[in-house]
């Protein structure tokens, strides 16, 4: 019987710590949330390559799928928005990642970027100067 439950709460121990982890980890898939809507936009994968951080879209909820960048500039002037990477360089700096930067499809802006996870909620800032703003993304589970 002891043995049991030792077995049990090894398992259940082992499921808690894998579930905060997963919590507090920027990697996956987020979906981004209009601000002024308050609709969901799109799904953007968070993934590591090397030590930076990136991120691209990978499917869009309230656009066309062959939706393209009109208003972006350079190498991303009229790409396809699906499979474009809007997230790059980030440099992780304790529990946040900073220093890379941030492209609005909407507007074609590119912004100074910094990311965190926060209450299970993935906190994405853009900077322009010294002005900022940030969006609140959702796991896609």
């Amino acid at each position: 019987m002891n043995r049991t439950l030792f077995l049990f709460s090894l398992i259940f121990a082992f499921f808690i710590n894998h579930v905060n982890a997963q919590e507090s980890s920027v990697f996956g898939v987020w979906k981004t949330i209009d601000d002024e809507t308050d609709q969901a936009k799109a799904y953007v994968e968070i993934y590591k390559d090397g030590d930076k951080m990136f991120g691209k879209i990978i499917k869009l909820l309230s656009d066309p799928e062959d939706s393209i960048c009109e208003k972006c500039s350079d190498e991303f002037k009229n790409q396809k928005i699906v499979g474009m990477k809007i997230i790059w360089d980030m440099e992780q700096n304790g529990d946040q990642w900073i220093d890379g930067k941030i492209l609005k499809p909407e507007n074609g802006k590119i912004y100074n970027g910094k990311i965190w996870v926060e209450n299970g909620k993935l906190q994405v800032r853009g900077y322009l100067g010294f002005m900022y703003k940030t969006q609140t993304w959702e796991r896609v589970e």
